[in-house]
């Protein structure tokens, strides 16, 4: 408070005292007011504060990489015994069970170099081993999750990723990760799943048993997208045929993302598309590739074993036009290529040759349905490896995918 001034008034010094008691008075007002702004302010700041925590604690991830998902924030030095984690909560916003280690990128077990993805650490899941997180979802919609692994010294790896709880037991897939598309030692995969709970885990599970305990894959970098479903519409009776709605693409990942066969997927994460084969896909974007169209296309990248279809609505005995592009991703993927289309009972095939730098051609089947419903199907005839002596696997890309009726048959585009 402020000190109080002792003063006598009388006549000789009434305009003084007066004057005096005045610039008290302003300076208590002024005081008092400072006071009451200083405790708004902070109330302000509390407010605000405990609104952003709020926002924080509640707010569900739609697009990006888990809460420390890429493992960067890892176990405390008292939480490793060498490079095992000792704790199930000792990564950050992960809950680990079984034989987990905590890998730092160029390190090495043996004569083996374990390669990280990206950034500096990694997870590795030995026998039985898993990793799992809680993320609050939008009820009912559909995600894809995202993530990078790599096989280490065991042959036939893989991994089973769910999504507990959940109605039923389709939301869960076993991804097998024993082969490798790319040279780099590593993969991106994919995997969709509905919602049908507005909470959930994540979960990743080595299921695979070792000798070795600590044989298993590396995991790295694991993202949630929320996928708007696509629908048809008069200027394309395909949903998605642009694949412009698809899966999680790490900004800084060069080798694109694998989207599994559908019978490890029961929801795909490529929205309309179904992966009818025995070998995956490569959905890819046009940051680290040439896409003929938009921002995302597809690579079939395991020959005939590499197919995608879609079914869709049809009218019998009427006309329609599938008109597709065929290209290459700019990524040495030279040689002869030839896309297959399928729809109905008509078949056309159309050949590309590639140079490895970029590039499509446009082709067209028309057909008549024969029934109500009609597959449209896309393989790749041959298998072809890129021409840096790397023995990755390559294929020809598709993208902007479009079926319409034709009003009048007889006349050819």
């Amino acid at each position: 408070m402020l000190n109080s001034v002792a003063f006598s008034c009388n006549e000789s010094n009434k305009r003084k005292c007066c004057s005096l008691r005045i610039s008290q008075l302003k300076l208590t007002y002024l005081y008092h007011s400072l006071v009451w702004f200083i405790k708004m302010e902070n109330f302000k700041l509390l407010l605000v504060f405990l609104f952003l925590s709020s926002c924080h604690t509640s707010l569900s991830i739609t697009d990006g990489l888990l809460p420390n998902g890429d493992f960067e924030h890892g176990p405390k030095p008292s939480q490793l015994k060498g490079s095992q984690v000792v704790g199930y909560d000792a990564i950050p916003n992960w809950i680990v069970s079984g034989f987990v280690e905590y890998i730092k990128s160029g390190q090495k077990q043996g004569d083996m170099l374990l390669v990280v993805p990206e950034g500096a650490y990694a997870v590795r899941l030995g026998n039985e081993a898993s990793i799992k997180q809680k993320v609050k979802f939008s009820k009912g919609s559909f995600y894809s999750i995202t993530f990078s692994a790599g096989r280490t010294c065991a042959q036939e790896e893989k991994l089973n990723v769910s999504v507990v709880p959940t109605i039923g037991n389709g939301d869960w897939g076993v991804i097998p990760i024993q082969t490798m598309y790319g040279s780099n030692g590593w993969e991106s995969f994919a995997c969709g799943f509905k919602a049908d709970f507005s909470e959930g885990e994540i979960v990743i599970h080595n299921t695979g048993l070792e000798e070795d305990p600590a044989c298993g894959p590396l995991i790295d970098s694991v993202a949630l997208k929320l996928l708007n479903p696509p629908k048809r519409t008069t200027a394309n009776l395909l949903k998605n045929g642009n694949f412009e709605e698809g899966p999680y693409v790490f900004p800084n990942a060069s080798w694109g993302v694998l989207i599994p066969p559908h019978i490890e997927d029961s929801h795909s994460p490529l929205p309309g598309w179904i992966v009818e084969s025995l070998k995956a896909v490569k959905y890819i974007d046009s940051n680290h590739f040439s896409v003929a169209e938009g921002q995302r296309a597809i690579e079939l990248v395991a020959g005939k074993e590499s197919a995608l279809a879609q079914v869709v609505i049809t009218t019998i005995g009427k006309t329609y036009d599938l008109t597709f592009t065929v290209g290459d991703a700019n990524n040495a993927c030279e040689g002869s290529m030839i896309v297959e289309a399928f729809a109905g009972r008509d078949t056309v095939q159309v050949p590309y040759q590639s140079k490895g730098k970029g590039g499509f051609t446009r082709g067209k089947l028309r057909f008549k349905a024969v029934s109500s419903r009609t597959r449209v199907r896309f393989l790749s005839t041959f298998y072809t490896m890129k021409n840096d002596n790397s023995g990755s696997l390559c294929g020809p890309v598709i993208d902007d995918v479009k079926l319409l009726s034709v009003r009048y048959p007889g006349f050819h585009a």
